[in-house]
């Protein structure tokens, strides 16, 4: 082999180590790229789980809560139906009597405010 022969040799091999240099350059960047995408993918989606989980509980106090209401509304209605107690509450509420019943109502405010009255018209 003549000395020209050995460089162009040297030369072309040269040239395929800078192709597959490059290559494997090329080939580095776009994996690390794929990399920082998927760790970014990550911190993402573990933030939207801990956002979701937390929207979770509290939909499920909301739900228990509605649920405890509906409950109590329901007994309400129960106990509304009823004559009885309806008969209660316009007693209690309305101040009515029943058949055959008279109702007397005692006033201690009225009584008070007189008095109240009474010793601010001295006063002056």
């Amino acid at each position: 082999m003549t000395p020209e022969q050995q460089k162009k040799i040297k030369h072309q091999s040269n040239k395929e180590l800078r192709k597959t240099g490059f290559y494997y350059s090329f080939l580095t960047i776009v994996l690390l790229f794929c990399l920082i995408q998927i760790g970014f993918s990550a911190i993402l989606n573990i933030s939207k789980l801990v956002a979701y989980k937390a929207k979770i509980i509290t939909l499920k106090k909301t739900l228990n809560n509605a649920e405890n209401k509906n409950k109590d509304l329901k007994d309400d209605i129960k106990m509304f139906s009823s004559t009885q107690n309806l008969e209660g509450i316009a007693r209690n509420t309305l101040k009515m009597a029943g058949e055959d019943e008279v109702l007397i109502i005692i006033n201690n405010t009225n009584q008070t405010d007189k008095k109240h009255k009474k010793k601010e018209h001295h006063a002056q």
